[in-house]
């Protein structure tokens, strides 16, 4: 209090000071002036050397007689202050309201120094205080709005998908004059299947192959003998490749009859580059003119020809269409939600028994929980120990359904906001679910929206189940997960290359710590740090660069910046070049999920899907 005084009154006197130099550099210039008007120029000198000095000594005694006037009233000043502090309380009070902060005008009054001065001080030292803020927020020079727009993200409409073939991307060969026949296993669940059906036509088109129409898994986890044909529109696929690769149902029984020996099977690594298809697989499928590649998840590079990274995507969210049965009533769904609420949320949580025993977390339910799920845990023999601690801390724990809740609740999403719930079996059932519940009351899931006799015949079928979840999900206003996995990146990839429709990953590494102490914090406290870490992890265009993770999630390549004046908006721009800096990403990001090296993969799809 005392420091703001005294600067206070170092102002006053200042401008005090800088008051009279001002006017008695006025007075000469009209004297000068005068003398130039009337054309006498010895007039003038004569004016101009009489009243220099002249006026410098009257003013010099005037400042000095100022001055010690000046210093009397601050000392004056500074004592009354003094005896005022003793017994009344502070002068200013700093929960003022923001119109206390408004404009002053340039010629301001010194009355009633007191408040309006230290009302002066604060709102510059405010002024300061944001300058800071906007330069620590990672975008230079851009001031960063506390507030956000909860349903749609910032400079979303500024984008736009493009995933066009280039002017120099040659026609698809044909079957007869392909380099042979490409067949794909893939491996997983739905969306795991999907990333390996995107990538297959992409080596087909490296390889100049003859795709078959992907095999979906049978035999992982999820149990499933749905076929392609199923869940995907397979001859809209066909056609609409039609022009990139050449895709068939089946090879031809003549070729197969043709054939020595039976399709050569091999399994490629993971991530592997088009060179290495180019060197190690062309010469055997040129040998032995069809080649199966099995698993086949994950196995293409992240970085790719930009033409090859277009392609990935005509593919992904043009080309994979569902079945007109599970489009029509995944499309009913989402219209008994927007009838109940013009805005809905829809989470995708992944808490099931299997899923967590795979991951290593424990949630603090006792020995039961370390039992039953280290039972289930035996089920893979090459998964390596893990610390459930350091697992947390590393941020690789999905969030339970309650946390999920809070988030949501701490970012600003009213108790009165629809759900639409995507979820397979939760660990404890009910027990689990129900502080989301008391969180968020209007709480739906496919089966509370779909009648018994109309979600009957989807039940067996886990991948068409998860079809519907799909379409629910990715027509919400607001998408959130609870992990990383396979479902979390193929919809935020989709959803930023249709507009960039609010996506919400936990950034569960900082998240963790603050759940963990959250009883020792009021609510107000704890959402500001919510929100401080959610920063960067919610979906707006400028969390975009080249090479970022994986490309299914953020796929760079086909998103593009409308034209329009002024400089170019934060985000991925045509060609998939970024204005950003790689230091305006927010520093809890990590680049690429790490994912755990298992010889036979099996049960992967758990931790992933």
């Amino acid at each position: 209090m005392a420091f703001s005084v005294i600067t206070s009154i170092w102002h006053v006197s200042f401008w005090y000071r800088h008051y009279e130099i001002l006017s008695w550099r006025k007075s000469i210039n009209l004297q000068w002036i005068r003398g130039w008007k009337i054309g006498k120029l010895s007039l003038s000198k004569e004016i101009f050397a009489s009243v220099i000095p002249q006026k410098q000594t009257q003013q010099k005694w005037k400042l000095q007689r100022r001055t010690i006037s000046m210093s009397l009233m601050c000392g004056l000043l500074l004592f009354m202050f003094a005896l005022v502090s003793l017994f009344t309380s502070p002068l200013v009070d700093l929960e003022r309201k923001p119109h206390h902060f408004a404009k002053q005008s340039p010629y301001f009054k010194l009355v009633d120094i007191s408040e309006d001065i230290l009302l002066l001080v604060q709102k510059k030292a405010l002024k300061r205080l944001r300058a800071i803020l906007r330069n620590s927020s990672g975008v230079p020079g851009r001031r960063r709005d506390v507030s956000i727009d909860l349903w749609k993200s910032h400079h979303s409409d500024l984008f736009y998908g493009c995933s066009e073939r280039g002017p120099h991307f040659s026609s698809a060969v044909r079957e007869k004059s392909s380099n042979g026949y490409l067949l794909i296993a893939t491996s997983g669940g739905l969306n795991q299947q999907r990333t390996g059906i995107t990538d297959a036509v992409v080596v087909a088109r490296i390889l100049n192959a003859t795709l078959v129409v992907p095999e979906l898994d049978h035999h992982s986890f999820w149990k499933d003998n749905s076929n392609f044909f199923d869940i995907f529109d397979v001859n809209w696929f066909i056609s609409s490749l039609s022009k990139d690769v050449t895709i068939i149902k089946k090879i031809p029984d003549k070729v197969m009859r043709s054939m020595e020996r039976p399709p050569y099977t091999m399994r490629v690594p993971r991530k592997s580059t088009s060179e290495y298809y180019l060197d190690q697989v062309l010469p055997i499928l040129l040998r032995r003119r069809v080649v199966q590649l099995t698993k086949f998840d994950y196995r293409l590079a992240n970085n790719l020809d930009n033409e090859l990274q277009k392609l990935r995507c005509r593919v992904n969210y043009h080309a994979l269409r569902f079945t007109k049965p599970i489009q029509e009533f995944g499309q009913e769904l989402v219209e008994r939600m927007r009838k109940m609420s013009p805005h809905y949320i829809a989470v995708h949580l992944r808490f099931e028994p299997d899923m967590l025993a795979f991951s290593g977390c424990y949630y603090g339910w006792g020995d039961k929980e370390k039992q039953e799920l280290g039972e289930i845990r035996k089920r893979w023999a090459t998964l390596p120990d893990l610390s459930p601690e350091g697992e947390v801390r590393r941020g690789k724990c999905p969030l339970t359904p309650h946390e999920v809740g809070l988030m949501l609740r701490a970012l600003g999403f009213g108790n009165d906001s629809y759900l639409y719930v995507a979820s397979g079996e939760i660990y404890r059932g009910e027990e689990t679910l129900r502080p989301l519940r008391d969180l968020f009351p209007n709480f739906y899931t496919k089966e509370t929206l779909a009648a018994d006799q109309e979600i009957a015949s989807l039940l067996p079928f886990s991948s068409r189940l998860a079809a519907i979840d799909y379409i629910v999900c990715d027509e919400s206003d607001v998408f959130v997960t609870n992990n990383n996995g396979n479902m979390a990146k193929i919809l935020a990839g989709r959803r930023r290359y249709m507009g960039h429709k609010r996506t919400i990953r936990p950034n569960a590494k900082k998240l963790s710590s603050l759940f963990k102490g959250r009883e020792e914090m009021g609510w107000e406290t704890f959402a500001k740090k919510v929100k401080a870490c959610q920063r960067g992890f919610m979906g707006d265009p400028h969390e975009m660069r080249p090479g970022r993770g994986e490309f299914h999630e953020y796929p760079s390549s086909c998103i593009c910046a409308k034209e329009t004046r002024g400089p170019p908006p934060p985000g991925p721009i045509n060609g998939g070049k970024s204005v950003m800096r790689e230091s305006e990403i927010n520093d809890g990001e990590e680049a690429e999920e790490k994912v755990v090296s298992i010889e036979e993969e099996e049960g992967e799809e758990l931790l992933l899907e």
